[in-house]
């Protein structure tokens, strides 16, 4: 095992009820002594965000997809973080373009569609963000009356 791994699950352990404030300062001190983990860096970029700080944090999930998650269950999640926190530093386009990217890469996770229909959306391709919303909850509900009526669904939203 890493010898930054059970320092940072602690500090991400410690988490409780939002309350993010100690989390921040503890992944920086550790961030400094490991410079180049980006398990460290996303962890600090999912904080960062959620403390608002968006323009820190896309620098920080930035440098963690630089750096390269070992898992792809990592690299997925701060890939959904970016494109978030492009969203809310009002980036649509930028935020269209990376998830089109994530799509390709992880063409199983719907979350990558239902973000990139949002960011269409606010890039104000409303036709193109419908589709695909309605696409996805196509493909990924389990609803017997969806099911029925797919066909039907799909032909009319591509209309």
């Amino acid at each position: 095992m890493s010898e930054w791994k059970p320092a940072l699950d602690a500090i991400v352990g410690s988490r409780h009820g939002g309350k993010t404030d100690h989390v921040l300062a503890a992944l920086r001190n550790l961030d400094s002594r490991h410079p180049h983990v980006p398990e460290i860096a996303a962890e600090q970029a999912f904080t960062l965000a959620a403390q608002g700080a968006h323009t820190e944090a896309l620098a920080a999930y930035e440098r963690a997809l630089a750096l390269g998650l070992s898992t792809p269950a990592e690299q997925a999640n701060t890939l959904v973080g970016r494109a978030a926190t492009l969203l809310r530093l009002g980036r649509a386009a930028e935020a269209v373009s990376a998830l089109e990217c994530a799509r390709v890469q992880f063409p199983d996770h719907a979350e990558f569609a239902a973000l990139l229909a949002l960011a269409r959306h606010r890039a104000g391709l409303t036709g193109d963000a419908f589709r695909l919303l309605l696409e996805t909850l196509l493909e990924t509900s389990d609803d017997i009356g969806l099911a029925a009526h797919q066909r039907t669904l799909r032909s009319l939203a591509l209309d």
